[in-house]
């Protein structure tokens, strides 16, 4: 019998649509720190299909394809979606990242509910948020400043 979901598999993947999946291998590894874990190349040398891996976190992607709906954010008017990542250390791995040449949308703050986070888009645009979880705070004390 199969494991489903295969071993070292979480049960929920993002999976990114980029228009230049090789690029961004590069790109995530140098600026974020991911690990190459598996790519699949198409019939014309590029890569329709590969994997990437943060901790104990997974990220598949491939090409931007029409056909199947999947686009980049550069093909949209907007991002229609974020991925939220924790990282042990969140003022170095934004050290790092800026260093880096990610384009940053949220300088490090701490927020409401105990995380402290920036913000930052890939090099298609992708919106990514890096947190560290600094404090634990209760559903009943979690409340927007101004509340």
């Amino acid at each position: 019998m199969v494991d489903n979901p295969p071993k070292d598999m979480p049960r929920i993947t993002p999976y990114l649509h980029y228009q230049d999946v090789a690029a961004a291998l590069e790109w995530l590894e140098k600026v974020y720190g991911f690990k190459p874990r598996f790519s699949m190349p198409d019939p014309n040398g590029g890569i329709m299909h590969a994997e990437m891996s943060f901790a104990d976190g997974i990220i598949m992607m491939g090409p931007v394809s029409r056909e199947h709906g999947g686009l980049s954010p550069r093909d949209l008017p907007g991002v229609n979606q974020g991925l939220y990542v924790y990282v042990d250390d969140v003022g170095r791995h934004y050290e790092h990242a800026r260093e880096a040449g990610a384009r940053i949308t949220t300088a490090p703050e701490t927020m409401f509910w105990g995380d402290r986070i920036y913000a930052t888009r890939d090099l298609e645009g992708h919106q990514w948020t890096f947190a560290q979880h600094v404090e634990d705070v209760s559903p009943e004390d979690m409340k927007p400043p101004g509340t």
